[in-house]
């Protein structure tokens, strides 16, 4: 799912409050992180990863390998940070994804 550039702003308002709830540190973006942010999209459908200092991996190369191997969009990179959406698989964690069609 391509996300139009209204539906983006109104993504990028939803997570401006929200804190980095996945960090990728010098072990870089391995399974176990994967895993993480795929657990917590389809809990959340919307989640702030950060890069820390020590890793090596690079933002762009973090971003577009996650939407290859998870199929979630990018909604934002911002420094060291991520802004990632993708609707949940679960029927009931299914209230942001119904806010983005409607706009």
């Amino acid at each position: 799912m391509s996300l139009t550039s209204k539906q983006r702003a109104f993504l990028k308002a939803e997570a401006h409050h929200m804190k980095p709830i996945i960090q990728i540190g010098k072990n870089g973006l391995n399974n176990e992180i994967k895993t993480s942010i795929r657990n917590a999209l389809d809990a959340r459908e919307l989640i702030k990863v950060t890069l820390l200092q020590n890793t090596d991996e690079n933002i762009h190369d973090v971003a577009e390998t996650l939407e290859e191997e998870i199929g979630l969009d990018t909604v934002q990179k911002i420094g060291r940070i991520l802004i990632l959406f993708k609707p949940s698989a679960k029927k009931e964690n299914r209230k942001l994804s119904i806010k983005v069609r409607e706009v």
